[in-house]
């Protein structure tokens, strides 16, 4: 969801990850686990009550009281978060799931267009938002990205993983994609509003430059959409998060569909995003982090789901660039 700048801003950093394939069970789905309906899953039913939470006290009392942090996410970016059986799933929601021991709450994941979320959090439908988005200077300071003009307040983030963005083609790699260069003159596909799509604007701009045809751009509302259209042949590449594209060559057609070329681009850290008024929610979200990742919590979900390259060290508050 190089997201997923948008999974996903725009010309930022994207997501580091695993370098190996994310071995999860199940197959990608490549149409219905995008539903963009306004629909809630709950994350876990472990015990998180405040009595046995020993940072519940850091939370700001209204939520406290309430029980549960509303998570904005676009639930359709296998590994990061998907939906499976009516229920959000993925690295997202178990790290939620250990922040909320932490505190003494549910994380609610409430599924929306990842270039929704933000507008959805500023306008308080969500305490904060959770999908593999990426931490920028732009999102920080509410700039959008394509024109460069100041757009709305900003948001702070917690980071809490890292990814860059990779580039995924059909198997077998047809048209001989082995970098951004080799996509000029091409049709590519992609999520809107990540940070795929600023990177491929970014070097349409550079293929331009160089005397060479500029990339078609083809953006939807979700990863899955774009997969099939590369599935189809509609398309040469498409731009994601390197964990969710070692992901699609993993289990999409039992790993006959897609694969990975070339390095990873531009990594940089992912990161759970509030409002610039929530200061005391988002001190609590890097205290639970902090303690996750000292107590094992962290690791264990990271080894888990593979992806343990893309561990962070210390939660950072705007760590973004």
């Amino acid at each position: 969801m190089t997201a997923r700048t948008t999974r996903r801003s725009k010309a930022a950093q994207s997501r580091i990850a695993a370098v190996g394939a994310i071995a999860v069970a199940g197959a990608l789905i490549l149409t219905g686990c995008g539903d963009q309906t306004d629909k809630s899953s709950d994350t876990g039913s472990s015990d998180t009550s405040s009595s046995s939470a020993p940072l519940a006290g850091k939370l700001p009392a209204d939520i406290k009281k309430a029980g549960v942090i509303k998570v904005g996410s676009d639930i359709a970016y296998p590994p990061v978060e998907y939906m499976e059986s009516g229920k959000a799933v993925g690295i997202d929601p178990d790290i939620a799931d250990a922040l909320g021991k932490q505190l003494g709450v549910k994380f609610e994941f409430q599924n929306g267009k990842f270039d929704q979320l933000i507008v959805g959090l500023q306008s308080k439908r969500f305490n904060a938002v959770m999908s593999a988005m990426s931490d920028t200077k732009d999102r920080q300071n509410g700039i959008d990205s394509d024109t460069g003009k100041k757009a709305g307040n900003g948001i702070d983030f917690v980071d809490y993983f890292t990814a860059g963005t990779s580039i995924l083609v059909q198997k077998g790699n047809p048209k001989g994609i082995q970098s951004l260069d080799d996509l000029c003159g091409k049709v590519v596909a992609l999520q809107k509003g990540t940070t795929s799509e600023g990177i491929a604007k970014a070097q349409s701009t550079k293929c331009t430059k160089d005397g060479k045809k500029a990339i078609t751009l083809q953006t939807f509302d979700t990863d899955p959409e774009a997969l099939l259209r590369l599935k189809q042949g509609a398309s040469v590449a498409d731009l994601n998060d390197f964990p969710v594209a070692a992901y699609n060559a993993k289990t999409s057609g039992g790993g006959k569909d897609f694969e990975v070329v070339g390095d990873q681009i531009e990594a940089g850290p992912y990161g759970i995003g509030v409002s610039k008024e929530s200061t005391q929610l988002r001190d609590a979200l890097q205290a639970a982090m902090t303690a996750i990742i000292e107590n094992g919590d962290y690791a264990k979900i990271l080894e888990k789901w593979n992806v343990k390259d893309g561990a962070v060290t210390e939660a950072k508050i705007n760590g973004g660039s």
